[in-house]
C-alpha cells in the first residue's frame, strides 16, 4: 500500500509538473513577440504543429511516412491558390486547404495501408513525388516560381492579418488549437487502439478491431493537420513554392519528430523550435544547413535515441522506479 501511495504521489507530481511547463511555455509564447522577431515565431509555430501531425501518424500508430511533405506542401498551395486567385478571405482559403490535404491523405492512405514498414514509406513516399512533379508542371502552381504576393486579408472580416501582432496570435491560436486536437485523439478510445495496433498488430486484429480502417483514420486524421500547418504558413508567408512539397520537407519533420521525442506529446514542439533555431542562425553564416542537420540527426540516432523529451521522460521514470524501492 505505501509503495502504491509513493507510486501516485509520483505521477500526480509528474503531471502538476507537465501542466505548469505548459503553462509556462503559453505565457512565454504570449509575450514573445515583445523580444522575439514574430515572422520567426510564426515559423516555429507552423512547424510545430506540422511535427505534433507527423507524430500522431508515427509516433501513436506506428507509420513512418516520407509523404508528408505532399500534405503540408498541397494545403499551402490549395490555400495561395484560393486567396490570390479566387479572392477567398483566408479562413475559407485556410478550410479548403485543410480539406484538400485531407482528401490527399485519404488518397495516400488508401493505398499505402496495405503495406507495412518500409514498403509503406517507400509508397508515401513515390506518391508524394508525384504530387511534387504534378506541382512542377500544373500552370496553376506557378511551376518553379510557386504561387508568390498571397494576399492576407482580414479575418472574419475583422481581424486585419497584415498586422504582424495580429497575424501572430492567430498562428499562436491555430497552434493551440491543433495541439489540443492531438491531445483529445491520443487520449480519447479511438488513440489508445492505435497504441495498441502500433504494439502488437496480430492482436489488435484477433481482437476483432478493423486494422487497416483505423490506419486509413490516422492518417487522414494526420494529413489535414499537416495541411493545417501548411495552411496558415502560406498565408503567414504570402507564397506557396516547391519546397513545401520537396521530399527534403518530409526529412525536415522526421528530423523534428525525431530530435524531439517520438510519442511524446510536446517533444515534436521542441524538435521543430531547435530546428528552425538552427536553420535561422546559419541562413547568414556560410557553413551548409544541410551538413548540420544531418549531424543533428546522426547525434540523436548514436546519443539519445528517444529525442530530447524522451530522455527526460525516461530519466524520470527511473527516478520514480528509484523512490518506489
Amino acid at each position: 500500500m505505501a509503495d502504491q501511495a509513493v507510486s501516485q504521489a509520483w505521477v500526480g507530481q509528474g503531471t502538476r509538473l507537465q501542466w505548469l511547463l505548459l503553462a509556462l511555455a503559453i505565457a512565454a509564447l504570449l509575450v514573445a513577440p515583445a523580444f522575439v522577431y514574430p515572422i520567426f515565431l510564426m515559423k516555429m509555430l507552423c512547424f510545430a504543429l506540422f511535427a505534433c501531425a507527423f507524430n500522431l501518424l508515427l509516433g501513436y500508430a506506428g507509420l513512418l511516412s516520407f509523404g508528408h511533405a505532399a500534405m503540408f506542401g498541397g494545403a499551402a498551395y490549395f490555400t495561395a491558390h484560393a486567396a490570390k486567385v479566387w479572392g477567398w478571405p483566408p479562413e475559407a482559403a485556410i478550410l479548403l486547404g485543410v480539406a484538400g490535404a485531407a482528401a490527399m491523405g485519404l488518397v495516400m492512405g488508401f493505398f499505402a495501408i496495405r503495406r507495412r514498414g518500409i514498403y509503406f514509406a517507400m509508397i508515401t513516399l513515390a506518391l508524394a513525388q508525384l504530387f511534387y512533379f504534378f506541382c512542377l508542371q500544373a500552370p496553376f502552381t506557378g511551376g518553379e516560381d510557386g504561387i508568390q504576393g498571397v494576399p492576407r486579408g482580414q479575418l472574419f472580416g475583422l481581424f486585419d492579418l497584415n498586422q504582424p501582432l495580429t497575424i501572430y496570435y492567430f498562428v499562436l491560436v491555430v497552434f493551440l488549437a491543433g495541439l489540443f486536437a492531438i491531445w483529445r485523439i491520443v487520449n480519447s478510445p479511438f488513440g489508445m487502439i492505435l497504441r495498441s495496433i502500433r504494439e502488437n498488430e496480430n492482436r489488435a486484429i484477433s481482437l476483432g478491431y478493423s486494422v487497416a480502417r483505423y490506419k486509413l483514420a490516422a492518417f487522414v486524421m494526420s494529413a489535414a493537420l499537416s495541411g493545417l500547418a501548411g495552411a496558415v504558413k502560406a498565408i503567414v508567408f504570402q507564397f506557396a513554392t516547391l519546397t513545401d512539397v520537396d521530399w527534403q520537407m518530409s526529412g525536415e519533420v522526421i528530423l523534428m519528430t525525431l530530435l524531439g521525442g517520438i510519442g511524446t506529446m510536446i517533444g515534436p514542439v521542441a524538435g521543430a523550435a531547435l530546428v528552425v533555431a538552427l536553420e535561422n542562425s546559419l541562413a547568414t553564416s556560410g557553413f551548409p544547413v544541410t551538413i548540420a542537420t544531418g549531424l543533428i540527426f546522426m547525434a540523436c540516432v548514436l546519443l539519445f535515441r528517444r529525442g530530447i523529451v524522451g530522455e527526460i521522460q525516461a530519466w524520470l521514470d527511473r527516478r520514480g522506479a528509484r523512490s518506489e524501492d
